[in-house]
């Protein structure tokens, strides 16, 4: 398997620099760590359905983990990785609520309404109500289910709560980010409210408490209250290490050399969740889960480069189709495995857990048709090939169509300028606008501009709507082979009409007041009642808030949002 040497970098200046320090195709930079003498061997089939530990992060890049060759201090992900399966062709999507969706549903974003941009705070919208979720599924197979973290799957009403979609108990936040310490969460200017919450109540008293340390500390909480000989599932989605970017303070102070303040402190933070992770593996060892148990660590999309995060090697950040928007860090590790201790290249995606996980709680699927996933369990535990040949990343028709793009220069069978991204093989094709398309090395990551920042800009993407990569030989997708191999582009075309003709509506309601949380006591939470419809035009003067507080992140979060701006403005 050819991989292509890099482009715009001189050798030497890379070598300089690290950047090379990560060989890809290598299996494994973390030692084996010698297994722990205590812990007991099993037989190949366990006698009991497993307890499940599903991880997910919030923006974490594909370059800050340990094993990835990243400056980033994460020794309990390593060790995780390295005794367990790591997988080096894992795919997530490139924002929030769609991986969610997907993880939960087991079905694409086309399939659920929910393929364009995330479900906003004052959208009376939510993760459609006739699907059967996974931890529904899960507690149909006997399961106790609990969430801790951040939901992102819409909440005007109350049916769309976590404890209404399958989960016994919830402690999280129900928007897309808030604050670590406060909660707070603004959704523009003015439009702020308190944002965590125990189950359907909101969780006052719980503010003050940094949010990782918090929601471990719940996970261990339930653990200890809980028979190991009853199966569990927890779904632990941290919201680590999103915006705004908070740490204690001892640990930023072991990043203090970094002289990019952004990535030190997005550094604290991953490394503050590496810690919350050895505590919950420390606490299923406590009480009596770990033996039987299989823990999967997810990363939801791709780190946002002007926030810390780096991708590097991939092109792209957050929010874009190019591999690092989509590529996931991600690994499983449990003693139930077969073949432990390797790396994975079976091509997995986020949509895959659902049917993978109900199947290891012996589950039913036979009443859940037309699920997006598959069942990889063979392909992790014993290193089978994987059922999984193509992946839908998405097609979005109502983000921004591109301006070159046309039916014309999709073989008058599909319109290039929507955007839209398929992988089926080893070839990937982008159509319309995939978003920012730059390589970011992590040390430039907030030097606006720079001159190592500069040589790694795209000089050859003018007037373009379509790419075509072979995703195998050029992880990179440094060589777009759209005009040397037509043919294959055509064929992925043709495969993107088809999968659009099982496409439903877009669900992506306008905005409505209601939805404010001075309506709600000062805090975020269900707004509409079972009557009320999605153009409810309901008016009333706002109540007066209890506890309300002053929204800290507001203009942090506009800083952002036109630096954002500026980079869609002058990208090529």
């Amino acid at each position: 398997m050819a991989v292509y040497a890099l482009t715009g970098f001189s050798l030497v200046s890379l070598l300089s620099f690290g950047y090379l320090s990560w060989d890809w195709m290598k299996p494994s930079l973390v030692a084996d760590v010698a297994t722990d003498p205590m812990e007991k061997s099993l037989p190949p089939a366990f006698a009991r359905p497993p307890h499940i530990i599903f991880i997910l992060t919030d923006d974490q890049g594909y370059h800050d983990v340990g094993y990835h060759g990243s400056d980033i201090q994460t020794p309990t992900l390593d060790r995780l990785a390295a005794e367990g399966v790591k997988l080096e062709n894992y795919y997530i999507q490139p924002i929030c609520t769609p991986s969610r969706s997907q993880l939960i549903t087991g079905r694409y974003q086309i399939h659920t309404g929910l393929q364009h941009s995330i479900i906003r705070p004052r959208q009376p919208n939510c993760l459609p109500l006739d699907q059967v979720t996974l931890p529904q599924k899960l507690q149909e197979a006997g399961y106790s289910t609990h969430m801790v973290g951040k939901w992102h799957l819409g909440f005007y009403k109350k049916e769309c709560l976590p404890t209404r979609r399958g989960f016994d108990t919830f402690l999280g936040s129900l928007t897309g980010n808030v604050d670590y310490y406060t909660y707070d969460n603004c959704d523009g200017p003015g439009v702020c409210g308190y944002d965590l919450h125990e189950g359907e109540d909101v969780a006052w008293d719980q503010s003050g408490k940094y949010s990782t340390f918090l929601y471990a500390q719940r996970v261990s909480k339930i653990l200890a209250s809980h028979s190991p000989k009853e199966p569990i599932f927890i779904y632990v989605a941290f919201q680590a290490v999103h915006t705004p970017l908070q740490s204690p303070k001892e640990y930023i102070y072991r990043y203090r050399s970094m002289g990019n303040v952004a990535r030190r402190k997005y550094a604290a933070m991953v490394t503050c969740m590496d810690e919350a992770v050895k505590n919950i593996t420390w606490a299923l060892k406590k009480y009596g889960y770990y033996d039987n148990s299989v823990i999967v660590f997810s990363t939801d999309n791709g780190g946002q480069t002007f926030s810390g995060g780096s991708n590097w090697p991939l092109r792209g950040r957050k929010g874009t189709y190019w591999e690092g928007g989509v590529r996931g860090i991600g690994f499983v590790h449990s003693p139930l495995i077969k073949r432990k201790r390797r790396t994975s290249w079976a091509l997995v995606h986020i949509t895959d857990w659902y049917p993978t996980l109900v199947s290891l709680a012996r589950g039913n699927l036979s009443n859940v048709p037309g699920l997006d996933g598959y069942d990889v369990w063979p392909a992790i535990s014993e290193g089978k090939e994987s059922p999984r040949t193509e992946i839908l990343h998405n097609i979005d028709p109502l983000y921004n169509h591109a301006k070159y793009g046309s039916l014309e220069d999709g073989f008058g069978i599909w319109n290039t300028a929507v955007q839209a991204s398929i992988r089926v093989g080893e070839w990937k094709l982008l159509t319309g606008d995939p978003g920012y398309s730059d390589w970011i090395p992590p040390q430039t990551l907030t030097n606006f501009p720079g001159s190592w920042w500069n040589l790694e800009r795209l000089t050859d993407g003018l007037r373009k709507s379509v790419w075509l990569f072979n995703i195998t030989a050029d992880p990179y997708e440094r060589y777009d082979l759209s005009e040397q191999r037509p043919d294959v582009v055509r064929t992925l075309l043709t495969r993107l009409v088809q999968y659009n003709r099982t496409a439903i509506p877009v669900r992506y309601p306008a905005e409505n007041p209601r939805a404010h949380p001075d309506f709600n006591g000062g805090a975020w939470g269900p707004w509409a009642s079972e009557d009320d419809g999605e153009e409810w035009e309901g008016s009333r003067e706002p109540l007066k808030s209890r506890n309300k507080k002053k929204c800290k992140i507001c203009k942090l979060r506009s800083f952002f949002r036109k630096l954002n701006t500026r980079l869609m403005s002058n990208r090529i």
